[in-house]
């Protein structure tokens, strides 16, 4: 009888999880993306960011930025630096900007400082003056959300709060998709090809939520 009262609290409880769930995402189905202007068949996208950006754990052909640009037919430019804080990727935007002069750039930053123990108020205020130079150039932005190192992990907080701030398109989920799919992960912390080219999916389908594409 024990057995089957704990059973059925069992059965209740994956339910109430499922229930739960399925408002989360129905909640989330329900949110307006910011818009974009419509991008021409020569406007240059620039992928600025990390690894994650350069595709380590991938070929470069692999990486999401290539597979993005074969799904959109846009350039897109692999502006990926391993290793880089959001401190150093604020140093190096002005010369990519004037290197290739985009029409967009999608940021991805901030998994480093995040392994670093940055805080997350210094965090926040690179990507900020980050996004701050791209708006102030009249150049649009795509944010794209770096789970935080954790077993059980999410895309840290100030990613959904710039987006809001600056009324910007927002990618926050499909990275920690990736990286609790150990057949989508090169190593604990980079996706192999699979991996890659279901982020480019997702920035893809933000960028025609957008009315970019």
């Amino acid at each position: 009888m024990l057995r089957c009262v704990e059973e059925a609290e069992r059965v209740k409880a994956a339910r109430l999880f499922v229930l739960a769930l399925a408002l989360v995402v129905a909640a989330g189905c329900g949110e307006k993306v910011p818009r974009l202007q419509r991008l021409a068949a020569t406007d240059v996208i620039v992928a600025f960011g990390d690894s994650l950006t350069y595709g380590t754990g991938a070929a470069e052909h692999e990486s999401y930025p290539a597979v993005l640009a074969q799904l959109i037919g846009r350039q897109v430019v692999r502006a990926g630096v391993p290793g880089e804080v959001t401190a150093q990727g604020l140093r190096r935007l002005p010369q990519v900007l004037e290197e290739h002069h985009p029409r967009l750039v999608i940021v991805c930053l901030g998994g480093n400082d995040m392994l670093r123990k940055v805080g997350d108020a210094e965090i926040r205020s690179n990507l900020r003056a980050i996004i701050k130079t791209l708006k102030d150039r009249g150049i649009a932005v795509a944010l794209v959300g770096v789970p935080r190192p954790a077993l059980i992990t999410s895309a840290a907080d100030f990613y959904s709060e710039l987006a809001r701030e600056f009324s910007i398109p927002y990618e926050g989920k499909v990275l920690t998709g990736v990286l609790y799919s150990p057949d989508m992960k090169a190593d604990p912390i980079h996706p192999n090809a699979k991996g890659y080219r279901k982020m480019a999916e997702a920035v893809a389908e933000l960028l025609r939520a957008a009315g970019a594409l």
